[in-house]
């Protein structure tokens, strides 16, 4: 679960499926080719699933397994400590949640 963008893109999976584009859009600061990157290692470790839809224009959604929704809590557990011990780190905030 190495990664700067993992977390977050989890936890942007828990409440739905996404497509790439939301993806981009509600992660600030992720660039396309950092955002193709992690989810190709997450759907590699078993932690998201990749649809692809055989249309026109293609859709393709992402949607976290049942593995990774056990993560969750977890993830927002981690996300807690670190809001409320980021006084250590001056000027950095949480990027889990918006």
């Amino acid at each position: 679960m190495g990664g700067r963008w993992k977390l977050p893109i989890l936890i942007r999976l828990s409440d739905c499926k996404k497509r790439f584009g939301e993806l981009k859009r509600i992660i600030p600061n992720i660039t396309e080719r950092m955002l193709t990157l992690q989810l190709r290692e997450l759907e590699r470790d078993g932690l998201v699933i990749r649809t692809v839809y055989h249309e026109v224009p293609p859709r393709v959604e992402y949607e976290l397994t049942p593995v990774s929704s056990a993560l969750i809590p977890i993830c927002l557990q981690l996300d807690e400590w670190g809001a409320k011990h980021k006084d250590v780190h001056l000027g950095i905030s949480s990027t889990l949640i918006p």
